[in-house]
């Protein structure tokens, strides 16, 4: 899946996915913002990782938007934003890791995924409409594009969608296992990005980023194997569940506690890290409050991915800002503030109403 994001970006694919996005959303306040909103969520569905879609999105969205009259806050911070959209709509690599932590079915989390990150895309959306009205030189609308311009621009979109059918079709028809799938959909986009006449060299560049984040990702999954071996041996895992359980509150207040350690922890852990280094010990904790396995995956993996936008770690900030070397991180941080208020909203949606992620999947696995 990681493979099929470095592919996709070589081959031109997510530049035709932004013109088609401009020109469907440009005329609307902040319309540049909106259109980067919806070209990173669909390229979130064939990449799976949220740092590659905010240093692919730096390239691709933000030139565009500071070309426009955009400021360097707002352009910075919806790519910084929205690249986190990658962590729920499926392929999501952490949901992945997530799996194979608490040894759950990747393809019920995959599911689950789906609806919250349209939600999270759709609340960004309205942020940035708002925004815009309340201050409209942060991105001013942009027109002269004629529908017949616009439907010029759908076909720009077929091999994402492509992609993700093929995908989909082969994980829930059976056909395929979830790590099948995606080698299908990597091969896929391989015969894409040769067809548009990709270079040996972005071939190779592809092929090494992806080995670079890949590595990083093993390696840390194996150190946290030998980590929980340990932990069991202490019977660290079962003191805290007992601990959790005993305590006098009701379980949705334990639940909000574990959470708010949650955006504590992620102040100085990156995302993949706090989730292998706690969940070997929070997850039989939450399950003994009588919680849904599914819908603790989604709403953990959103809250570690608020992290990866709020200081001092901020990884996809960082990301945005070595692309950008114009825009300090100082700059991207404040242009998240908005995004991050929205994500908290979000999780308290998913609180309230846990069927928004737990239907889906027991719709279509049943």
């Amino acid at each position: 899946f990681i493979l099929i994001g470095f592919l996709a970006f070589h081959a031109g694919i997510t530049q035709s996915l932004f013109d088609a996005a401009r020109k469907w959303f440009g005329f609307l306040p902040g319309g540049l913002a909106v259109a980067s909103v919806f070209a990173t969520a669909g390229f979130a569905a064939v990449s799976g990782a949220s740092t590659a879609t905010a240093a692919v999105f730096s390239r691709v969205a933000i030139p565009e938007m500071l070309r426009a009259g955009y400021s360097k806050t707002i352009s910075a911070g919806v790519v910084a934003a929205a690249g986190t959209l990658a962590t729920l709509i499926p392929p999501s690599a952490i949901l992945v890791i997530y799996a194979i932590i608490v040894e759950e079915s990747v393809g019920r989390l995959l599911l689950a995924g789906f609806i919250p990150g349209m939600v999270s895309a759709l609340i960004y959306v309205g942020i940035i409409l708002v925004w815009a009205k309340i201050d409209p030189k942060v991105g001013p609308p942009i027109k002269g594009y004629t529908w017949s311009d616009r439907i010029k621009s759908v076909p720009g979109t077929f091999p994402v969608i492509s992609v993700v059918l093929i995908i989909f079709t082969a994980m829930y028809l059976g056909w395929a296992t979830p790590t099948e799938a995606g080698a299908l959909g990597a091969f896929v986009v391989f015969l894409m990005a040769l067809a548009k006449g990709m270079k040996i060299d972005a071939l190779k560049e592809s092929l090494l980023e992806t080995a670079k984040l890949t590595v990083m990702i093993f390696s840390l999954i194996w150190g946290v194997l030998i980590f929980v071996r340990f932990l069991g041996f202490a019977g660290l895992p079962e003191h805290f569940t007992n601990f959790i359980t005993s305590l006098p509150y009701e379980p949705w207040v334990v639940m909000l506690m574990i959470l708010l350690a949650y955006a504590v922890l992620g102040m100085f852990m990156d995302a993949i890290g706090m989730l292998l280094l706690t969940l070997p010990v929070v997850y039989p904790a939450v399950m003994a409050l009588g919680y849904d396995s599914i819908w603790f995956g989604i709403v953990v993996v959103k809250m570690a991915e608020v992290c990866v936008v709020t200081p001092p770690i901020g990884l996809n900030c960082f990301v945005v800002s070595a692309v950008r070397p114009d825009i300090p991180v100082s700059t991207v941080f404040r242009g998240v503030g908005p995004f991050v208020i929205a994500d908290f909203l979000t999780i308290a949606v998913f609180m309230i109403w846990p069927e928004v992620i737990t239907w889906l999947p027991q719709t279509m696995m049943n």
